[in-house]
């Protein structure tokens, strides 16, 4: 996904001859900590309220602050995940969107980036959460996936983490069932390791007793 499709118009942008006490107001408006500056779709950089502790007279213009912020932007067919981070990196929330003229064309706001983390990461649909403990030289996802999709599961989404100075990686999966147990299994006779499991609380039917039980019974 672009940037692009991800451009809200709710959060307007502020002009360099607004006032200081306007700026403050639309960032309590609309909960922001940062608010994009646009003189006649010329973006000229991105205010934070940290630039306006220090000013005393708030009828002055936004235009004579000097901007502790060095211009984030993005452009608006860059990849969704240069957005996410630079609201990491930065602290951001909300981030502007250029096209490749550096013509304003909106912003995404760290609400929009959350709705669609959850959307990609599928946290609004019911399952279950397994993390496995690999090493990044057996990292075979194929062979991962080929041991839940043979159990008639799917795996809704999944990510890796890495660890510096290790070779161990985290491989965490989203999957669109509740009861796990004999994909545990599977994974366990493969010798994988299973680190965690989480079930949706909703519609919990008992795997994690399942679980433990099985893992009593290896322990013997």
């Amino acid at each position: 996904m672009y940037a692009l499709e991800l451009i809200s118009d709710a959060i307007p942008p502020v002009r360099t001859s607004d006032t200081i006490q306007k700026v403050m107001e639309r960032m309590a408006e609309f909960r922001v900590n940062h608010l994009p500056i646009v003189n006649d779709q010329q973006f000229l950089g991105l205010i934070s309220d940290e630039d306006l502790i220090e000013v005393s007279d708030l009828n002055s213009p936004i235009g004579s602050l000097s901007l502790s912020l060095h211009n984030p932007f993005v452009f608006q067919e860059q990849h969704v995940y240069d957005v996410i981070r630079l609201f990491y990196e930065q602290k951001l929330s909300i981030v502007p969107v250029l096209d490749l003229n550096k013509n304003y064309k909106g912003l995404i706001s760290i609400n929009t980036m959350m709705e669609h983390v959850a959307t990609i990461t599928s946290v609004k649909e019911p399952g279950s959460i397994i993390i496995l403990e690999i090493n990044n030289r057996n990292n075979s996802l194929s062979h991962i996936a080929q041991i839940v999709e043979s159990d008639n599961a799917q795996i809704l989404s999944s990510y890796i983490a890495s660890f510096p100075e290790s070779t161990r990686l985290e491989v965490t999966l989203k999957l669109n069932r509740t009861d796990i147990s004999s994909i545990l299994a599977s994974f366990l006779r493969y010798d994988y390791n299973v680190k965690a499991t989480f079930n949706d609380s909703k519609s919990d039917d008992g795997t994690s007793d399942r679980y433990n039980q099985l893992m009593n019974y290896l322990d013997i």
